[in-house]
């Protein structure tokens, strides 16, 4: 390899891929990235649409400026629940009455885990009071600093599931700290890190066998892979909505509560527009039935215009063809980095089976902390995880094969000028030695 290589394709397949992809349409409903050649953070912040620009003017000049306070009852009230449903359905695999869109992901973590600790806790119809909440090391810090704080608030215990880092929990696993002492399970669909995407039917059946609940994180899958959340038996559910479902930075996230769980389950934020009457300015807080109930404050209704528009080019492209397409650029990531930068010492760090990995590719290599800003500079966009970890995040949507091979291009050329620079810092040394 040389220092100069070329930021053309080297592989005549991209090109062809590129011509065959029946996804290839929708790559220009983007906002074009001026200064970007190949954008590698889809899985972390999805690329604007053009429509969103047009959306965002008319909600100003007619929806706001025009309608003012009576859009609330035109459609504002509503759309936690319209928009939540709309997302179920072309998304998450779930019927009516069961996702609301509103907070951040934190937040709404923060509402179920406490929720559905505090039912199963206060459930009388075990011997042993059900206090542990069960998630792995490797969790997302986010999930893992709610579960710990709500365990210290609650006076729970954390049991920790130890998994391995690239291929994430097993069943096995689970089944040896899941028991009748488990109030819940908090897992990620797909990990953060590594790509790693766990088999939710097999998973949530273990939990459910020792008579507890679980919580699945869809942060890093939704939009990307399927996802049946209705017929895996799946409890509870949060994710958000800025990654691959193109809802923009700090857009709200997104709640799924299980039909059978509704009634019972008393979220703890309690807020005017979680209540049964919401008008009615009541002494006494009553939650409303229905995932209305997991409401609290006003919702961020500019904040969803965005995933409106995402959803619907979702709804036109289809997960599965969304999912064919995700397998086959990271199956392209996977096999140019053999081929390519395995000599210099980069490991993929992704499970190599298509049916274990979700949307994103992680390579290691001592290297990217150093060269991650540098291939920023140059337009290449992918993102570090401590200790050695380049993410390669590609949203179907709006990325292709020609960019990806562009991106991998200038990523191999800043490896081997690392190397360059390392080898003649080591002589330098040994020289002054």
């Amino acid at each position: 390899m040389s220092a100069t290589l070329p930021v053309t394709p080297a592989r005549p397949e991209a090109l062809a891929l590129d011509a065959a992809d029946p996804l290839a349409e929708h790559l220009a409903a983007f906002v074009p990235a001026n200064g970007v050649s190949a954008y590698f953070d889809g899985n972390s912040l999805g690329r604007p649409l053009l429509a969103t620009a047009d959306r965002l003017r008319a909600f100003i000049t007619e929806e706001w400026g025009t309608r003012l306070i009576r859009s609330w009852d035109d459609r504002w009230f509503a759309m936690p629940l319209t928009l939540g449903d709309r997302l179920g359905a072309a998304v998450l695999g779930a019927a009516g009455g069961q996702t609301v869109v509103a907070d951040s992901t934190t937040v709404l973590l923060y509402k179920l885990i406490r929720a559905a600790v505090d039912a199963s806790t206060a459930d009388g119809t075990t011997a042993t009071p059900r206090h542990d909440i069960v998630i792995d090391v490797g969790n997302f810090p986010t999930d893992r600093f709610v579960v710990e704080g709500i365990a210290a608030e609650r006076g729970l215990r954390v049991r920790w599931i130890d998994a391995d880092p690239v291929h994430g929990v097993t069943a096995d696993q689970l089944r040896e700290v899941v028991d009748e002492r488990t109030a819940l399970v908090v897992l990620s669909q797909v990990d953060y890190r590594s790509g790693a995407l766990l088999d939710v039917a097999t998973l949530t059946a273990v939990v459910h066998d020792a008579g507890s609940l679980v919580l699945w994180d869809l942060c890093h899958s939704a939009g990307a892979v399927p996802v049946e959340l209705d017929a895996w038996g799946v409890d509870l559910a949060v994710g958000c909505s800025y990654k691959y479902l193109g809802g923009g930075p700090g857009a709200p996230a997104y709640a799924y509560v299980a039909k059978r769980h509704q009634d019972r389950l008393l979220q703890p934020v309690q807020g005017w527009m979680g209540a049964s009457d919401v008008f009615a300015m009541a002494d006494t807080y009553r939650p409303a039935e229905g995932m209305r109930r997991f409401l609290s404050g006003t919702p961020p209704i500019v904040g969803m215009l965005p995933l409106e528009d995402a959803l619907s080019l979702i709804e036109t492209a289809g997960v599965p063809a969304i999912r064919e397409k995700s397998l086959a650029l990271t199956a392209f990531a996977i096999s140019w980095v053999d081929e390519h930068l395995a000599a210099f010492g980069v490991r993929v760090r992704t499970p190599r089976e298509p049916e274990r990995r979700g949307g994103h590719v992680t390579l290691g290599h001592p290297s990217f902390r150093e060269i991650t800003p540098e291939l920023w500079d140059v337009g290449v966009i992918p993102d570090f995880r401590h200790p050695d970890g380049l993410r390669i995040g590609l949203a179907p949507l709006s990325s292709g094969f020609v960019e990806l091979e562009r991106g991998l291009l200038r990523i191999a050329a800043a490896i081997e000028q690392w190397t360059e620079r390392a080898g003649s810092a080591a002589r330098r040394s040994a020289v002054v030695g």
